[in-house]
């Protein structure tokens, strides 16, 4: 029987993927600590450690997993840039969940987007205390507005669609372009430089890599519009936190929406209302009147959670069974 040690484990996660083994009597172990170099020993005796994006397998994790005998890191999501793959031992492979559900992430990046615009939140808490004024509620209409997406896999073409639906003029970055989508759909693809200069609206839907760590960064705001809107449902460390607070300090930025945080590990997907434990930064952003921050929660659907425990579960089997796996991170 495959044993499987599961890391920072939440309720629903339990639940969901409860069900789904009923399929293939894989014995979990849940365990509510992240995995890092000091809990890699929890995986001592285990096949595969499941984890999700606040864990970290650096070099020292990876020689732990090594001497406990885990042979799979299975990863419930799309990112691994929480896992070090230039320096992965031989023997114990990777795999992801590539694409779960483009569209819960590009939805809830659209939901970040309206709700500063249209100043939801703050009309929401007014009209609870039968406050019905309008004043500072001004927003302005996204069609007409140049939007830059910096990303055009399957979130950001998701994320494209429904911006084109509002009437929006999309200009676009990728490494890799699509030409053939960008000659059916319509939009540019501009320099990086270029989309920083000309955006109304910034969304990012981009994987981190070492070659784009704080892409949004002192020199790139310089050069964006005053007033620009930011969203970012991607990774937190491609925003250098310090730079966007000054920036939002001097008006630069209109509005920002944010479901990841540069140093978000011990803070999100946890209850910490009860601690004393604060980021000073992030309690700096939360203050913002003009900033929405969410709790990584763009992928939290349903339908997003069920493709999870489903790939993951098919993924373990293909490397057990076969030796690969189409999700393998190599």
């Amino acid at each position: 029987m495959i044993k499987i040690a599961f890391f920072d484990t939440k309720e629903y996660d339990k639940e969901l993927f409860d069900e789904y083994n009923k399929k293939y009597g894989y014995e979990i172990t849940y365990l509510e600590s992240r995995l890092t170099s000091e809990t890699a020993m929890l995986a001592n005796g285990f096949d595969v450690v499941c984890i999700f994006v606040s864990d970290i397998v650096d070099q020292d994790t990876i020689k732990t997993l090594k001497k406990c005998g885990v042979k799979l890191i299975a990863l419930r999501c799309a990112g691994f840039n929480n896992v070090d793959i230039l320096h992965m031992d031989k023997d114990i492979k990777v795999v992801r969940v590539p694409a779960y559900s483009p569209y819960a992430v590009a939805e809830h990046a659209v939901a970040l987007l309206l709700s500063i615009n249209r100043k939801i939140y703050k009309a929401y808490q007014r009209t609870k205390k039968y406050n019905f004024t309008l004043n500072g509620l001004l927003g302005f209409d996204i069609h007409g507005k140049t939007v830059g997406v910096v990303g055009t896999g399957k979130i950001g073409k998701c994320f494209i669609n429904i911006m084109k639906g509002f009437g929006a003029n999309i200009i676009a970055y990728d490494i890799f372009e699509d030409k053939t989508y960008a000659k059916e759909t319509g939009i540019k693809y501009v320099t990086l430089e270029e989309l920083y200069k000309k955006s109304d609206i910034i969304s990012l839907h981009c994987p981190l890599t070492k070659d784009n760590e704080n892409m949004i960064n002192e020199e790139s705001l310089k050069l964006m519009k005053d007033g620009v809107y930011i969203i970012n449902t991607s990774r937190g460390k491609l925003i250098d936190t310090d730079s966007l607070i000054e920036r939002l300090e001097q008006g630069k930025i209109g509005g920002l929406g944010l479901d990841v945080y540069e140093e978000e590990e011990e803070f999100f997907l946890n209850d910490m209302s009860n601690s004393y434990i604060r980021d000073k930064d992030l309690s700096i952003l939360l203050s913002m009147p003009n900033v929405v921050i969410t709790s990584h929660q763009a992928f939290f659907t349903k339908e997003a959670l069920n493709k999870i425990a489903n790939d993951t579960c098919e993924n373990i089997k293909d490397i057990f069974e076969k030796g690969s796996s189409i999700n393998e991170v190599k």
